[in-house]
């Protein structure tokens, strides 16, 4: 491979850009997810008259206000990142994606806006339209996600341009934003978006009522994110196949990857485990025929090795691959949980009797997160060593000042620094009394929330 800087330099800002993107995702995932499951709250507590709602609402909405405040800083920290660590990429097709990068700063501060109102006005508007005023800050958060996905997504498959001696011509930036990969790519990001949100707030919970917090307030505030996680996840299934199949139809070297899939096979099976030593993957437990089915619907069809693949342009294959494997194996996971929690309900209306339920439950928000991340490594490392598939390389695009290092060293501070702040702040939230939102509600004011 032909590096236009230094390894160190090059990995260096692979590794900053990656810490930045893991930090951020998820906090984006909380502004998506998390404002929606505050209005199904505070509905119905006006739909049921029911306190409790209401007084979830009202706490979630002040975590609402932290999270939003601290992934202001680490968006505005990764936009700098983009022309800073990336010049070759920016400089270049940066009249190309242009477009979703500005529709995402409208959507940002229309969501800020609309928070403001939301928090400042809980106890000044009539509760419809305070309830009413929360609906665009759900709405700029989904586009929000949208948009900065599909500039990824262009990444995958980049269309809306023309390259004439060296040079970028015919851009149309609204093909390049709605190219092939942005549907099956930002509806997958999406529903995630809505799992982390859905399950992280419920382990919460779910660790409370462990603790013998079993009243009314501990019960809703898990069930009402679980509940939206949890119907969430099997359409999630669904829709990672749909991407499955657009990455082996558009980029096979990925899906080689992700599979440990070093030689051209019919009937290719389906390996579960197993680590690429010297050119084979080994170890693994294989399903004869399964990645042919899975993947074109053919027990039969052909499934292109790495072996067709210049070494120097194939990605990380371990890294790949095991990303892929926690991957789904969290998804499922999480489905098996969905059901249980749904068979428990269907027949007595309540959550699962036994223990194990709550313990699992407790950890459902780190397996979203797991599969959350092991699923953007997929996308990212699976495209090296392109920066952009098929045209441009990860080296062309690096910042070629030496040094980069140090930058790296200095965000990782950073991002610590604003984890303890963030800790910190959301302890002393949870440690605070609620506040009661009508006079006829002090009664239950003397609850300690998590």
């Amino acid at each position: 491979m032909e590096i236009a800087v230094g390894q160190g330099d090059l990995v260096a800002a692979r590794m900053q850009m990656a810490l930045s993107l893991g930090w951020h995702i998820v906090l984006a995932c909380l502004g998506v997810g998390m404002p929606a499951i505050t209005l199904i709250a505070e509905w119905r507590g006006h739909r049921t008259g029911d306190v409790h709602y209401r007084l979830l609402a009202r706490r979630w909405a002040r975590a609402m206000g932290v999270l939003f405040a601290v992934g202001a800083v680490s968006g505005t920290i990764l936009s700098f990142e983009m022309g800073l660590l990336w010049p070759g990429l920016m400089g270049t097709y940066g009249q190309v994606i242009g477009l979703p990068f500005s529709l995402e700063g409208i959507a940002f501060f229309i969501e800020a806006i609309f928070l403001g109102i939301y928090l400042y006005a809980w106890d000044r508007m009539p509760p419809v339209p305070h309830m009413l005023s929360g609906i665009p800050i759900v709405v700029a958060g989904v586009a929000s996600a949208f948009f900065v996905v599909t500039a990824n997504a262009w990444m995958q498959v980049p269309t809306g341009f023309e390259e004439v001696d060296g040079q970028i011509v015919s851009v149309d930036p609204w093909a390049a934003m709605f190219n092939p990969a942005t549907p099956p790519q930002t509806v997958h990001m999406i529903l995630a978006a809505f799992m982390v949100a859905g399950f992280l707030m419920a382990s919460v919970y779910a660790v409370a009522m462990l603790r013998g917090r079993r009243d009314r307030y501990h019960r809703l505030g898990f069930l009402i994110p679980f509940t939206l996680a949890a119907l969430v996840t099997p359409v999630q299934i669904g829709v990672g196949d749909w991407a499955a199949h657009f990455v082996a139809a558009n980029q096979p070297v990925k899906l080689a990857a992700m599979e440990g899939v070093f030689h051209t096979e019919r009937g290719a099976p389906l390996h579960l485990g197993g680590v690429a030593v010297d050119g084979e993957l080994r170890y693994a437990l294989e399903i004869p025929n399964g990645l042919s089915l899975l993947a074109h619907w053919s027990p039969n069809s052909e499934i292109a090795g790495l072996e067709n693949v210049a070494e120097a342009d194939r990605p990380p294959v371990n890294i790949t691959h095991w990303a892929f494997q926690i991957m789904v194996a969290m998804g499922f996971a999480l489905l098996a949980l969905s059901l249980w929690m749904a068979l428990a309900w269907k027949r007595r209306r309540d959550l699962p009797g036994s223990p194990w339920f709550l313990r699992a439950a407790a950890l459902s928000g780190v397996a979203a997160v797991l599969a959350l991340e092991a699923g953007w490594t997929v996308t990212e490392v699976g495209r090296q060593p392109w920066i952009v598939y098929g045209v441009m390389r990860t080296s062309e695009a690096v910042n070629p000042a030496p040094g980069l290092v140090w930058g790296f060293v200095l965000v990782s501070l950073v991002y610590a620094a604003l984890t303890v702040a963030t800790v910190y702040v959301l302890r002393r939230l949870a440690r605070d009394q609620p506040v009661p939102v009508a006079p006829q509600e002090r009664d239950v004011a003397d609850y300690k929330v998590i």
